[in-house]
């Protein structure tokens, strides 16, 4: 029997992509011929995310932008805005399949039974207890692999529907991260991202609990990996030891990225965070003792609802004091389902606007600083591709993009490089050694 050409695409975090790769790779291996989503093909694959309003209706826009390339297509979707909202889905055109998030793993045997009737296969997700360990051989950057080692979520922030779209925090079992570590390294990728919907909760799930910094010094005393990448943590549990860890262990990236959200104590309250800015710069004090040249990235929501122009004030002048190195800015859109939604205090959406436009051009300020505070300084850099006129690109184990002459045969390898200039946080230099 020929297999149906198939087609796939991601919308949403670094967990999506992960899962979305794991289906590609899956895929490929079963013999399926997997084409890029803008090709012609039989079988489309959506992997949604449902974070805002926004993102749903970009998944639907995408089911629509296939049918009219593609009238014949079988459309499948999947991913969190097919787990919280199947029936908003499963009778658009061409969408014959709706799948939540705990039945991707089997997307090969969906895809071969796939008829042309609709039907939805999605189960009760508050009921997984248990984080699979999802096999990946390849990934497209060549030289980082993304390990997803948690899954789920137990906050309920006020704005946020993931725990409904990912269930319970759960997590991979430390020997399989162990494991999962240690095969990436032997296949060839110089740095791992351990990934999760909420990464610091990692083993306070498991009977005994393994909190993340255990993990971490399992993989640094082992010497698991070359260099180590952390994913989103949150304020409230990065611990004492996990601070220490990432001073001291020379694996792990001098890199973190924190949600923060707001900088003021109402809207954080309004929101279901449970610190106050106080608590977080005493914590960013913290790490920068610990860490001086740590680069240190945060989430911010602009315009959450019923912030006011002094509330608003507040987070801008706590970040402008701060050593941030960069900003993800994300202008308030209410997702329903959510507490957030309908709440009053609605901020019109020019002032959201607005406020974001704010906190992104001082992201740009921060930004460029931090990349020249690495001026006249050695940087180690993973070395991911050439470029043009013969110049290596590669990443600085504090994320920052690294241009430097030198020859292909440096790719994958990490190389010592004495930064001269730097450009919007991009730096450029010459290898020392």
């Amino acid at each position: 029997m020929t297999l149906p050409r198939v087609a796939l695409t991601t919308l949403g975090c670094k967990t999506n992509q992960f899962e979305s790769a794991v289906m590609a790779e899956k895929l490929a291996e079963e013999g399926f011929p997997v084409v890029r989503f803008d090709d012609i093909a039989d079988v489309y694959i959506i992997n949604t995310c449902t974070v805002t309003a926004r993102t749903d209706a970009e998944s639907r826009r995408l089911v629509r932008r296939v049918m009219k390339r593609n009238p014949a297509a079988r459309i499948v979707v999947t991913g969190c805005y097919a787990q919280v909202s199947p029936d908003e889905l499963q009778n658009m055109p061409g969408v014959k399949l709706v799948i939540g998030n705990s039945e991707k793993r089997d997307i090969s045997r969906f895809i071969r039974e796939l008829g042309h009737d609709r039907k939805v296969v999605v189960s009760d997700i508050s009921q997984e207890r248990h984080a699979e360990t999802l096999p990946l051989e390849s990934f497209a950057e060549h030289t980082r692999a993304f390990l997803q080692v948690q899954n789920g979520c137990n906050s309920f922030c006020s704005y946020c529907i993931v725990p409904y779209a990912r269930g319970r925090s759960r997590s991979v079992s430390p020997e399989d991260a162990l494991a999962a570590v240690e095969g990436s390294t032997r296949r060839g990728f110089r740095e791992v991202v351990l990934t999760g919907i909420h990464l610091s909760g990692y083993g306070l799930d498991l009977t005994p609990p393994v909190p993340l910094h255990q993990l971490l010094q399992f993989i640094s005393e082992k010497q698991l990996a070359q260099r180590l990448r952390l994913g989103s943590l949150e304020p409230t549990e990065i611990s004492d030891p996990l601070i220490q860890l990432i001073a001291g262990a020379g694996i792990i990236c001098p890199h973190l990225h924190i949600p923060l959200q707001s900088g003021n104590d109402a809207v954080l309250s309004r929101m279901n965070r449970n610190y106050t800015s106080r608590f977080f710069e005493d914590l960013v004090g913290r790490l920068m003792a610990a860490v001086p040249d740590l680069c240190l990235g945060l989430d911010l929501i602009a315009g959450f609802p019923g912030e006011t122009d002094e509330e608003f004030q507040q987070t801008y002048h706590l970040i402008q004091r701060l050593p941030v190195s960069y900003l993800h800015v994300f202008p308030f859109s209410p997702r329903p389902g959510t507490p957030a939604a309908s709440m009053q205090g609605q901020v019109p959406s020019r002032v959201v606007t607005e406020r974001a436009r704010l906190l992104r051009e001082l992201s740009e300020r921060k930004r460029a600083a931090y990349g020249d505070s690495f001026i006249g300084k050695e940087v180690q850099v993973l070395v991911q591709s050439q470029g043009e006129g013969g110049l290596l690109q590669g990443l600085s184990r504090h994320y920052l993009p690294v241009t430097f002459p030198g020859p292909s045969s440096l790719q994958n390898e990490e190389q010592t490089v004495l930064i001269h200039s730097a450009s919007a946080g991009t730096l450029f230099g010459t290898p020392s050694r």
